[in-house]
């Protein structure tokens, strides 16, 4: 993060954070004006727009043939540049709308993951070019959501984060608002959901909806000690509706055989970390965000493998957002060095 960079944030007016589950949009001196997710309905014979945000979420398992729930973004990056410009477009309010054909030298403000090749880079530039605006700058996930954490992370001491997203977990130890080591695995949210119902499905032979899985996400963060949680799905060989008493114990040892892989990245990144950087995580410990950082057990999983103190953000969701309006409002100072005078 250097001057230059933040003094180009700071001419942008909008922030947009393009992620795989949700879409947010942070408007200069307004804030955060959309939280909606990742998903369109179309109409697959005309082609036409039927949902996108939270309506479109509600449609998914629950539409007929014609109708087709897709995500436009997957781990960070856009895959469809076309649909994504056409849920954006209806996500923002028409003051923004309005604000974009008015400003043709808006500039923007996106966020994308830390190993971003260049077609995902020129995906997320052309997503928001499609809407009008003439210059996008792209920041990184892992120095947007420090920020939006509220890491100094404009000083010569280390930060570590742990963004865990739907898709993918990016974990990072950062100095003097720069990247020192970083890494990034295909394992988040989804994947430990994903492990949970094949469980339920083999041993309680119970198939759960797509949004099924929420209340046991909230029954287990409610009460750590609870030994069991209610589920209610269809059973396997009846197809009949049925409710069955869940070991939370289980659960939470499912959901760490996904987390091996994040275990893993966190240890390779603190190894290639020099020993004055790791000593000032340990008393720094290290901070979680990101929309998955709020699943139960993560933290102290985390915790237990590395002997650090993890903490969770505030608001771990919008982190990254927020880090972007707070850089673009300018917020955030970077670190000035008078240069020593010449002998």
């Amino acid at each position: 993060m250097t001057s230059f960079s933040l003094e180009q944030l700071r001419r942008c007016t909008v922030a947009v954070d393009l992620g795989a589950a949700r879409t947010r949009v942070y408007l200069r001196d307004t804030g955060l004006i959309v939280d909606e997710p990742s998903i369109a309905a179309v109409n697959t014979r005309t082609g036409s727009l039927i949902a996108v945000g939270t309506l479109a979420e509600g449609m998914a398992g629950r539409t007929p043939a014609h109708i087709s729930v897709v995500r436009p973004v997957s781990g960070g990056t856009v895959v469809d540049v076309e649909m994504a410009q056409r849920m954006l477009r209806n996500l923002v309010s028409d003051k923004v709308r309005r604000a974009w054909r008015r400003k043709p030298m808006l500039r923007a403000a996106v966020c994308i993951p830390h190993d971003a090749d260049p077609l995902a880079r020129r995906a997320a530039v052309e997503t928001l070019m499609g809407l009008g605006t003439r210059r996008v700058e792209l920041v990184d996930t892992l120095i947007a959501a420090a920020v939006g954490c509220g890491q100094p992370v404009e000083l010569p001491e280390a930060t570590m984060i742990v963004v865990c997203g739907a898709a993918s977990t990016q974990v990072a130890v950062l100095s003097l608002g720069a990247i020192v080591a970083a890494e990034k695995v295909l394992v988040g949210g989804d994947a430990m959901d994903y492990a949970v119902v094949e469980h339920l499905r083999s041993r309680h032979e119970l198939m759960l909806p797509t949004q099924g899985l929420h209340p046991l996400h909230l029954a287990l963060a409610a009460d750590p000690m609870e030994e069991s949680a209610e589920v209610r799905g269809r059973d396997v060989a009846t197809g009949l509706s049925r409710t069955v008493m869940v070991s939370t114990a289980d659960v939470r040892e499912v959901m760490h055989t996904p987390l091996t892989a994040v275990l893993d990245a966190i240890g390779r990144v603190l190894r290639s970390c020099p020993p004055d950087l790791v000593a000032d995580l340990v008393d720094r410990g290290v901070m979680l965000a990101g929309g998955s950082a709020v699943l139960p057990g993560l933290d102290r999983m985390i915790a237990d493998a590395t002997g650090m103190t993890v903490r969770i953000a505030d608001q771990p969701d919008v982190c990254a957002v927020l880090g972007l309006g707070a850089m673009m409002e300018g917020k955030v100072q970077p670190l000035h060095l008078d240069p020593l005078a010449s002998s």
